[in-house]
């Protein structure tokens, strides 16, 4: 495959497992909140699943964004010095933290230990909305101001 059309292959799958990673930072915190709502053992149990499952997905999603962009780095290493792209990369990190923040999640409620109010959680949910916007426009805009 050519060089072009390689980067371009790179960079459709990168997009792609990152919406997958992206769906689920969006709708596992939602789930936090309904699962620390209930009270029924059913719902409980089942939300036990759910939430185990749409955390592997969304791990395998991570996993393949950061094996597509790394090997879109390894052919781009010119990026590392643009200070739009190490802002996107700290922004990386801190969505890889909230990730296994939300593992941590998964195991508080899972072991019963549920919050007396949902309102931490319902900010937590909102989190990666604050991500997708400031990665994509960096990605997009890459703003010179950044260096």
């Amino acid at each position: 495959m050519q060089s072009a059309n390689l980067i371009l292959t790179l960079k459709a799958l990168h997009i792609a497992f990152m919406v997958t990673w992206f769906a689920g930072l969006f709708y596992l915190p939602r789930l936090f909140i309904y699962h620390a709502t209930t009270s029924d053992q059913i719902s409980l149990d089942r939300f036990v699943v759910m939430e185990r499952r749409l955390f592997i997905i969304m791990t395998i999603g991570a996993a393949l964004t950061a094996i597509f962009g790394i090997w879109l780095l390894s052919i781009r290493q010119d990026l590392l010095a643009a200070g739009w792209f190490q802002i996107k990369l700290a922004l990386l990190l801190l969505m890889a933290i909230y990730h296994l923040r939300c593992l941590s999640w998964i195991k508080r409620l899972r072991s019963g230990n549920m919050p007396a109010d949902t309102k931490w959680l319902r900010w937590f949910n909102e989190i990666p909305t604050l991500f997708l916007f400031l990665i994509i426009f960096l990605a997009v805009l890459k703003p010179q101001m950044f260096g």
